[in-house]
C-alpha cells in the first residue's frame, strides 16, 4: 500500500492536456529523432544534466527501464543543457546510456511541458499523449507500477470504435 502511495506522490496527472504531442531534435549523431517515431510504445521522456547529481543517480535505473523492456518502452534522456558534444558523447559512453540521448538548449517551457527543475520526466502513452509529468528523482520500480496499472486500466476499457467511442456490451 506504501509503495501505490508513493507512486501517486511520484506522478502528477496532466489533466486538461489531452491530445497528440511531439517534437523533433537532434541525437549525438546529428540526426533528427521524432517522439512520433516510437508510436506504439510507451515513451519516458527524462529531461537531465551531466552536472545534475538527482539526474545521474536514476541514470541506471533508467537503463535497467529501456534494456529489459524494449519491447513496449523506450527512454528518451534529453541532455538539457549547453555542452560540448564530444564531453556529452563521452559522458554518455562512461556512464553507459545504452537508450537514445537527445541533445537541446534549456528553456522553461518545452513541447511536452514546463521543465522548472532537474531531472524533470514525463510519460507518453501509446498513443502519443502526455500522461504523467514527475520533476525529480525516478526510479525504474515506480514507472513499471505506473505502466502497470495503466496498461490495467487500458485492458478493463471497452475497444474504440471507428466512431472514436467506447464500444459497450448489450446488457
Amino acid at each position: 500500500m506504501r509503495l501505490l502511495v508513493l507512486i501517486a506522490a511520484l506522478f502528477t496527472a496532466l489533466p486538461g492536456i489531452a491530445g497528440k504531442v511531439d517534437f523533433t531534435l537532434p541525437d549525438l549523431e546529428g540526426k533528427p529523432v521524432s517522439l512520433s517515431d516510437f508510436r506504439g510504445k510507451w515513451v519516458i521522456v527524462n529531461y537531465w544534466a551531466t552536472w545534475c547529481p538527482p539526474c545521474l543517480e536514476e541514470i541506471p535505473d533508467l537503463v535497467d527501464l529501456y534494456e529489459n523492456n524494449r519491447r513496449d518502452v523506450v527512454v528518451l534522456g534529453i541532455d538539457y543543457e549547453d555542452v560540448n558534444l564530444d564531453y556529452l558523447k563521452e559522458f554518455v559512453d562512461t556512464h553507459f546510456i545504452s537508450y537514445p540521448v537527445l541533445r537541446m538548449s534549456p528553456a522553461p517551457v518545452t513541447e511536452l511541458g514546463p521543465v522548472t527543475g532537474l531531472p524533470t520526466t514525463y510519460i507518453i502513452s501509446p498513443e502519443g499523449e502526455r500522461m504523467a509529468r514527475q520533476e525529480g528523482p525516478i526510479t525504474r520500480k515506480a514507472l513499471e507500477a505506473y505502466l502497470e496499472r495503466k496498461r490495467q486500466q487500458s485492458a478493463a476499457m471497452p475497444p474504440v470504435t471507428a466512431a472514436g467511442t467506447r464500444a459497450t456490451t448489450p446488457r
